[in-house]
């Protein structure tokens, strides 16, 4: 009985090793033993056929892998270099190649540490050790390129294992320090940019918030220096008479022409009346000097400076300001304790008042009984000042957006929008928060607490 067998040469080897008893004589036993040796033949081949299709796609999905792995190296734009612990270069990707203008046949096998500039040699070689410890370490390392300049990486190496976990060389990973330099460079000039933007909106509010600082401080100086103008204006002209009158005394008038003439010039009303003129002048000045002081207490040239102060003086000035700006006929009620402040800057808290009484003001203007609240209270957080109105109150929609830099509801050319968000700012710096909410009752409501 014959049977032809085809496969490939590697089969055959492995059925020559098969091992097949000795063929009796062609009786029936014989033939019966014959046909199971020619099963086990078969039963071996289709094992085989199993196993290289086995091994094919195996090595198809090794492949892959192979190809994958590839192409995530040629994908990595930092330097990428897989070595022994020796230092003994086993993989590198294309931006190492880039870098020192090497073929990758040329550079595997050679030493990582060829292409370090001599004086980084130790250091490189640290690293490299330290990552066969397990350790992640960083070092700069500096690289020369073909043309004999040198490009200084952000190295970085960590251990290289099997699957055993047992290592047996690194994988150091760099990225040029020029290019992160020259990114935070760029982060750097952005930030410095921002900053002079913000100090420059924060100049302009400042100067809008003093123009309107400036409005009520001149109709609060008006009364006491037209007061004070007049009185004198009339002490001169008392002068006048006083000095004629002494004059003819002095020029030995004869006693009726000086009583004459001292009830033609009413000295003894003069003389009645110059103590009150008196008094009158001195307490304008004295009013004139208190706006002067608080000027100087709120002066914005001395900004960051933290003393004590008088939370509750420094509220009704605030309100007595804004509303002599804003000339308005609104009712304000306050309801305050003493407060004083043991560290705050006065002239920011001045412009945070000023600014949010002036937005009530606003807000309450055409309405038929105008009425802004102000209280001042002392709670476990700090002090707490709510400046309510009776106005429409905040759109739903907005009250999220209200402290955001440029938002405003007002008009063109009535609001800049960064009043509130200053104010934010300038609270917050003071270690408190400002808080918006709409009043049941209509109106909003502004809570600023400010801890001390």
């Amino acid at each position: 009985m014959t049977r032809l067998i085809e496969g490939h040469p590697e089969d055959m080897a492995l059925i020559s090793k098969v091992s097949v008893p000795a063929i009796p004589s062609l009786d029936d036993a014989g033939e019966s033993l014959w046909v199971d040796v020619i099963h086990r033949m078969d039963e071996v081949y289709a094992e085989l056929l199993r196993n290289e299709a086995d091994l094919e796609r195996k090595n198809a999905d090794l492949e892959e892998a192979q190809s994958f792995i590839s192409s995530v190296f040629a994908s990595v734009s930092d330097i990428l270099i897989v070595c022994s612990s020796s230092g003994t270069i086993k993989k590198v990707n294309p931006a190492f190649l880039n870098l020192v203008g090497r073929t990758e046949g040329a550079v595997i096998g050679s030493s990582v540490f060829d292409y370090v500039k001599p004086d980084d040699q130790p250091e490189a070689r640290r690293i490299v050790g330290a990552g066969q410890g397990g350790r992640v370490v960083e070092a700069d390392i500096c690289f020369l390129r073909p043309d004999g300049s040198e490009e200084c990486l952000a190295l970085r190496s960590t251990k290289l294992a099997d699957g055993s976990s047992r290592q047996f060389g690194a994988v150091l990973t760099g990225r040029p320090i020029s290019e992160l330099r020259r990114a935070y460079q760029a982060l750097h000039e952005a930030h410095r940019e921002l900053q002079t933007a913000q100090r420059r909106l924060i100049e302009q509010e400042k100067m809008a918030s003093l123009g309107r600082l400036v409005a009520g401080v001149a109709h609060e100086l008006n009364n006491p220096i037209s007061f004070v103008y007049a009185n004198i204006y009339t002490l001169d002209r008392y002068r006048k008479s006083l000095v004629r009158y002494l004059d003819a005394l002095h020029g030995g008038a004869a006693e009726d022409e000086a009583e004459k003439l001292r009830r033609e010039l009413k000295i003894d009303a003069i003389l009645a009346d110059i103590d009150p003129l008196l008094d009158g002048t001195i307490e304008g000045a004295s009013r004139v000097s208190d706006i002067v002081k608080n000027l100087r207490r709120l002066s914005f040239t001395r900004a960051g400076e933290r003393q004590p102060v008088d939370l509750e003086r420094l509220l009704r000035n605030s309100v007595q300001l804004a509303a002599k700006a804003k000339n308005a006929s609104a009712q304000i009620v306050f309801d305050t304790v003493p407060v004083t402040l043991p560290n705050a800057d006065e002239g920011q808290l001045h412009q945070v008042f000023v600014n949010l009484i002036d937005n009530a003001l606003d807000a309450v203007s055409g309405r038929t009984n105008p009425l802004v609240e102000i209280a001042l209270r002392k709670g476990k957080a700090g002090a707490e000042v709510s400046i309510r109105d009776n106005g429409p109150g905040i759109a739903v929609e907005n009250l999220g957006k209200i402290f955001e830099p440029f938002f405003t509801t007002k008009q063109i050319g009535e609001g800049t929008g960064l009043g509130l968000w200053i104010s934010f700012t300038i609270v917050e710096d003071h270690g408190g928060r400002i808080e918006v909410a709409n009043r049941p009752e209509g109106g909003a409501e502004f809570t600023v607490v400010v801890p001390g």
